[in-house]
């Protein structure tokens, strides 16, 4: 990802509402891709989400999942900490 360019992704809901994240980073565990997003980045303290590609292989569109299992979430969390230096990702319960 070219850090100087502004990715976005759009995520539609099992409502079929559309939200527009910012893509803040992305990385590889275990062949399985994930993105770190902000889903508002007009508030004084921006929430992240982690979305987990779940694309059958070759499809045309990449598909993606909220990581909502507890030790994916922790797991994945440390790694984009590690790569972000002035990150620090609080999980809500």
């Amino acid at each position: 990802m070219n850090k100087n360019q502004e990715t976005t992704v759009n995520f539609t809901t099992e409502d079929g509402d559309v939200a527009v994240f910012r893509v803040i980073e992305e990385t590889k565990i275990n062949g399985v891709k994930y993105l770190l997003v902000l889903d508002d980045i007009d508030e004084e303290e921006e929430e992240a989400l982690i979305l987990k590609e779940v694309s059958a292989e070759g499809a045309e569109e990449a598909l993606y999942d909220i990581v909502e299992d507890e030790k994916e979430l922790t797991a994945v969390a440390a790694i984009f900490e590690e790569l972000l230096d002035d990150l620090e990702l609080v999980t809500q319960e």
